[in-house]
């Protein structure tokens, strides 16, 4: 049975880093398209980052560029979301995707497999 699951989310003061990680089983993983959503109370979900299977071609949301990682390791079936100077505002619960569009130049779409979420919490 296909399942992800997500870790390292917690609450951390502004400026801090969190290092997100995304373990997946029963995927074919390295053939996969990878993401990292997020939604905060009130808001519509946000597409932080993919990469793409071959790890090529990576997308970062406006409002996490230069402060948030997005890697792969295919062998351990994982997905990483290194996040740096985390604002309050980055507050929201974070979900791994697989199996959707990702480019460099537009917005995740279309991921149909889902984790549970990891929730990031950071205080001013």
């Amino acid at each position: 049975q296909a399942r992800m699951v997500e870790s390292g989310g917690g609450l951390v003061q502004a400026g801090g880093s969190l290092r997100l990680s995304c373990t997946s089983s029963g995927l074919t993983f390295a053939d996969l398209n990878m993401g990292w959503f997020r939604r905060a109370p009130g808001k519509e979900r946000e597409g932080v980052s993919c990469i793409n299977w071959s790890g090529g071609s990576i997308y970062y949301a406006d409002s996490v560029k230069g402060r948030f990682t997005i890697s792969r390791d295919n062998a351990k079936k994982t997905l990483y979301l290194q996040m740096n100077s985390l604002k309050p505002e980055d507050t929201a619960m974070y979900y791994c995707a697989a199996g959707g569009h990702c480019s460099g130049s537009d917005p995740p779409r279309n991921f149909g497999f889902w984790g549970q979420g990891t929730q990031v919490n950071v205080s001013s």
